[in-house]
């Protein structure tokens, strides 16, 4: 059995968290260990965080909270050029005005390193990135690829034990993006160095990573090798965002048999009889077969060619489903799907229910929505009573002080409607996510007071969408906040 000692944690976050002044937290209790060596990569959409902790471990940002361990000591107080650490840019700053060899000279002779060392050590970073002889060129004859390495030399030439990329591949076109994958992979396995790397591209992630870090607004989703993220994802997002997914609201029906699409299927996860799941079934898993052979039917819908396969879209009831297959299928035939039990992963559902946490103003109305909810307290504390003074007394005859009561606020996401009326519901916001479960989407929105309400819609809207959510005020349920 392997012991992971400390010594072999070149990096270690604990419960790291990251609150800007305005109150918005960027990054919440991020725990996280990288091994020396390791190629670690932090996938996610923008805005997830991703950048705000890699500044983090570069020294560029301060955690609020947590500590940041470098070899087993925390270098939070530690200033950048302190810190074994060199960060590549998707703008790769390069000065324009000095040549190549200028270039990656610049922090040797910042620390006003002997010539004949600086001379060695670039001759040394060039062949490295595979540009020997590069030295006189100026930066504007080189290619966006070639561009790209000379920021990666200048940053190896400082002998860093860990190397940053912040998106190094974002600003070039998808051929050389390809190579240039290949090309960092072998270079970081020739080099041995730490590498920890920022991309949206989950191809790019797969491809590269020894190590995954799916995040999701601020928080960690999942952490595995590529293999683990792509074929056991833990959660909705995780099989959404990474690589094309179809996600079904299904049942467990017995000892590896589930139920989602109208049908029974065998599946290889024991799952307790009758815990309602989501059964995640990836496109090139699914086998179109004639109508009768089927365990479910339905109608091809659309039919596209992607070059290596034909993406197919079949409508069996109100559950729509990707095929990716070799064999082309004709629009509007009658089709049956199989789907072998080693096709279908089972994600326990989450318990989805929009919570918010409020108090109670002077006159004990809810500040959630400015007192726009009829919340009656005496049921929700047993034996209290409103006196003619206003105050709420308890049933031993104590006054509840307003400022002492906590309610929560909960909304199931089924109940609420969305409209492109802004008038018509008690709040307001855009769509910041959304995930087709088969036969509906789930929606997160982002209110105008920054809450986030997940929302179950069958109509498809677009990310950004400013919405108006309607919810029927018998929808609301509260509980006191013990």
């Amino acid at each position: 059995m392997n012991h992971t000692t400390s010594a072999e944690n070149i990096i270690e976050l604990k419960n790291i968290s990251r609150t800007f002044d305005d109150g918005f937290r960027v990054v919440e209790d991020f725990n996280l260990t990288v091994k020396r060596g390791e190629f670690v990569t932090f996938l996610g959409p923008s805005g997830c965080g991703k950048t705000t902790t890699l500044r983090m471990i570069a020294g560029f940002d301060k955690p609020t909270e947590g500590e940041l361990l470098l070899n087993g000591v925390d270098i939070r107080d530690l200033p950048p050029n302190k810190r074994p650490i060199n960060t590549v840019f998707q703008r790769y700053a390069l000065f324009p005005h000095l040549n190549v060899f200028d270039n990656i000279a610049f922090g040797l002779k910042l620390k006003k390193r002997p010539k004949v060392e600086i001379i060695r050590k670039v001759k040394r970073a060039l062949e490295m990135v595979d540009l020997e002889g590069f030295e006189d060129r100026t930066i504007g004859t080189l290619s966006g690829g070639q561009q790209q390495r000379i920021a990666i030399a200048r940053a190896l030439v400082n002998e860093p034990e860990i190397l940053l990329l912040d998106e190094p591949l974002g600003a070039l076109d998808l051929k050389m993006r390809k190579e240039m994958q290949l090309e960092l992979k072998n270079m970081h396995q020739r080099l041995g160095i730490t590498f920890i790397y920022v991309t949206h591209d989950q191809e790019e992630a797969l491809t590269m990573s020894d190590k995954i870090v799916v995040m999701s607004e601020g928080k960690i989703q999942q952490i595995g090798t590529p293999e683990d993220i792509y074929n056991e994802p833990k959660n909705a997002f995780v099989a959404d965002f990474i690589g094309e997914s179809n996600i079904f609201s299904g049942i467990m029906t017995g000892k590896y048999k589930v139920r989602f699409c109208g049908a029974e299927f065998d599946c290889v996860d024991d799952v307790e009889h009758g815990t309602m799941i989501d059964a995640v079934v990836r496109p090139e898993d699914v086998i179109i077969t004639t109508p009768e052979k089927g365990t479910i039917q339905g109608k091809v819908t659309s039919v596209i060619f992607k070059g290596v396969h034909y993406e197919i879209t079949v409508l069996s009831g109100k559950n729509e489903i990707v095929v990716q297959s070799t064999k082309k299928a004709v629009t509007g035939s009658d089709v049956g799907i199989l789907i072998e039990p080693e096709g279908i992963h089972i994600m326990i559902a989450e318990d989805v229910v929009n919570r918010i946490e409020t108090g109670v103003d002077k006159n004990y109305q809810l500040l959630f929505l400015d007192g726009a909810l009829a919340c009656d307290l005496t049921e929700l504390f047993p034996g209290a009573s409103f006196q003619s003074d206003g105050l709420l007394m308890d049933a031993h005859g104590d006054v509840i002080e307003p400022e002492t009561i906590r309610i929560l606020v909960s909304i199931k996401p089924d109940s609420i409607e969305m409209s492109d009326d802004k008038e018509a519901g008690l709040l307001r916001g855009h769509i910041i996510n959304l995930i087709y479960k088969g036969d509906h989407y789930s929606y997160v929105v982002r209110t105008d007071e920054d809450e986030d309400f997940i929302v179950d819609d069958e109509d498809l809207w677009n990310m950004d969408d400013y919405v108006s959510l309607i919810i029927p005020e018998e929808s609301f349920e509260y509980a006191v906040k013990k």
